[in-house]
């Protein structure tokens, strides 16, 4: 049985579990076991036990984002031993492109890595196609493990062609069907939606900080609901938002609502996002208000990330 490591940033975690989802297959046919640190029992000694299941691992997922980038216990700990390990032979890595990130230059960018050409997860439309491409590495990197690390499950026998029959079975990739989704998943994913939002303009607020020596920026969170972004440039404030999930105004009753006034009541907004589904997923769609709103996303479903940028632009506007 291969032991399969992720190497993740906590601010990809709801990734991360949906791809350990996606290999539950796997799991159940005796072939691999999963591990992370968020199976660390509070008897463990967390550095201990990351390195312990590290030197243990067979396969090596480096769930990249720009928030691994900047970790330095993801990038100078766990990547680091990880390549040495995978260098002489002792496991194998693969590099899984969560969200779009300046990867190439890293000591993983010259190995295979996924979804296929990098493209991040993120941009895919239907993010089950790219978990599915995640999968199907993680099986060819199976047969390239030695045999006896995968026993036959016992209450089936597959002779002793293990790995073709199992891992290489021929079958359609169209196994998708129609889902319902309550009113749980709907508001789960609003609060999901709305922490990734808020990370990801509180990152790209100071990132804007950082590249431009004239600009101030002030994130700020309001209460668990709400916050307020703000770019001073030379001193002077430029442009400023409030984002929220919420609300009862006759605008807006569910989903995630924008504001170009940071101090400004839930009554007025400029823009928001509505929770809609294809059958298979949820998405987040704007209700187009925005005056600059490009024509090419509004009345589209947008992922979580493309439903970030599109606030971020209506941000930026003022400035560009």
């Amino acid at each position: 049985m291969a032991i399969i490591f992720f190497s993740y940033s906590h601010r990809d975690e709801t990734l991360r579990d949906e791809l350990e989802v996606h290999l539950a297959m796997l799991k159940r046919q005796g072939f691999i076991e999963t591990w992370h640190d968020r199976r660390i029992t509070p008897r463990e000694e967390f550095d201990k036990a990351i390195s312990k299941n590290l030197e243990e691992a067979d396969i090596i997922l480096l769930l990249v984002s720009s928030d691994f980038l900047a970790s330095n216990y993801c990038y100078d700990i766990e990547m680091q031993r990880a390549m040495e390990k995978h260098e002489k032979g002792e496991s194998y890595i693969i590099p899984v492109i969560l969200r779009p990130c300046d990867w190439t230059s890293a000591p993983f960018g010259n190995l295979l890595v996924m979804p296929t050409d990098g493209k991040p997860i993120t941009k895919f439309p239907d993010q089950d196609d790219a978990f599915l491409e995640v999968v199907n590495a993680v099986k060819r990197t199976i047969t390239r493990l030695q045999p006896r690390q995968y026993p036959t499950p016992p209450s089936k026998s597959y002779g002793s062609a293990v790995k073709p029959q199992i891992l290489d079975i021929p079958r359609s990739s169209n196994l998708r069907i129609r889902k319902t989704f309550l009113d749980r998943d709907r508001d789960q994913f609003v609060e999901e939606s709305f922490e990734y939002i808020a990370n990801f303009f509180e990152n790209s607020l100071a990132e804007l900080s950082n590249r431009n020596l004239e600009v101030d920026t002030n994130f700020k969170r309001i209460d668990a609901n709400h916050f307020s972004a703000i770019v001073y440039i030379a001193g002077k404030k430029a442009t400023e938002c409030k984002i929220w999930t919420g609300g009862s105004s006759h605008l807006f009753t569910n989903g995630i609502a924008y504001s170009s006034n940071a101090s400004g009541s839930n009554n007025s907004i400029n823009e928001s996002m509505s929770i809609v589904d294809d059958g298979h997923a949820l998405f987040l769609q704007p209700l187009g208000m925005a005056f600059f709103a490009s024509q090419q996303n509004v009345k589209k479903s947008l992922s979580q990330q493309g439903a970030a940028e599109y606030f971020w632009g209506i941000l930026l506007r003022p400035l560009q």
